[in-house]
């Protein structure tokens, strides 16, 4: 079995410029590790570069970073729409939409490829990795690197082993994680990994609070983030995320479980039947 060895991990490849490629891609990029980020057309890419502009420009404000932190940092993406620029990475991360049929298209696609010692990372925030790995011909050099959104902001990165990941690939990534001043966990494969499998069931249980008429959507909220420390309520959290996907994650859960705890509330399947999906439609559980 080859493994990668404790080389560090100098280019990292990137399919998917949108939210969360083109965070991972500054997020590595400021610490002077080299980027290539792929997308399916040139428009895609452009978008992706100037959103990490523009986020750098916001650090600079702030006065986090220099003019010439920026200009370093711009300096070591690279933007492409062809596969084969992925050649020089020595980890590729796949970041697309959180859609399994398309996943496998992509991770197909760079199994074959990129040499067999370079490792393959899914920032899939629901999708079985041991499934993933398992298209692949280097499942043991696959792994789940789950970023939280926006990633320039958030510490955390959930390091997914799935069945046949091996030492050697979780400790590359694990190193790399650290290098780009995140903090790492490491969470076995299972439904929705640690946080997600947490958060979600709460948000769907707040929503069982606020259908039951025990408090005021405002009350829930407040009740939660003076009573537990947290920055934003689970009913405001639920709109920022978007409620269908917030149903979409607890249908997975009672799916992959089986076990009737993972039911969605009936008010949030109402609301996605509605229309009512949070900030993006204008109108969750808040109007906005």
């Amino acid at each position: 079995m080859q493994t990668t060895g404790s080389t560090a991990i100098t280019t990292v490849g990137i399919v998917g410029a949108g939210t969360m490629g083109n965070g991972i891609a500054q997020a590595c990029a400021v610490v002077g590790v080299k980027v290539v980020m792929v997308d399916i057309n040139d428009a895609a890419v452009q978008k992706g570069l100037a959103t990490v502009a523009g986020s750098l420009d916001r650090l600079i404000k702030k006065e986090k970073l220099t003019e010439a932190d920026k200009t370093a940092a711009l300096a070591h993406i690279t933007g492409s729409t062809n596969y084969d620029d992925l050649k020089a990475a020595q980890l590729v991360v796949e970041a697309a939409t959180e859609n399994f049929d398309l996943k496998v298209k992509i991770l197909k696609q760079l199994d074959a490829l990129l040499a067999p010692e370079v490792l393959i990372a899914s920032n899939t925030s629901s999708i079985s990795i041991t499934k993933l790995a398992a298209v692949t011909t280097r499942a043991e050099r696959f792994i789940g690197m789950h970023f939280f959104n926006p990633v320039p902001m958030m510490a955390l990165v959930e390091i997914i082993r799935g069945l046949q990941t091996s030492d050697a690939t979780h400790d590359a990534v694990h190193a790399l994680s650290t290098r780009l001043s995140k903090t790492p966990i490491t969470v076995k494969n299972a439904p929705g990994f640690v946080v997600n499998r947490i958060l979600v069931p709460m948000i769907n249980e707040a929503f069982f609070v606020l259908a039951e008429g025990v408090a005021s959507a405002e009350d829930i909220d407040a009740g939660m983030k003076l009573g537990c420390n947290q920055p934003i309520g689970p009913l405001a959290l639920a709109d920022m995320i978007g409620l269908d996907v917030c149903l979409a994650v607890m249908e997975v859960y009672l799916q992959e479980f089986g076990d009737s705890k993972y039911r969605a509330c009936p008010l949030l399947k109402e609301m996605v039947a509605a229309g009512r999906l949070g900030r993006k439609t204008g109108q969750g559980v808040y109007k906005y």
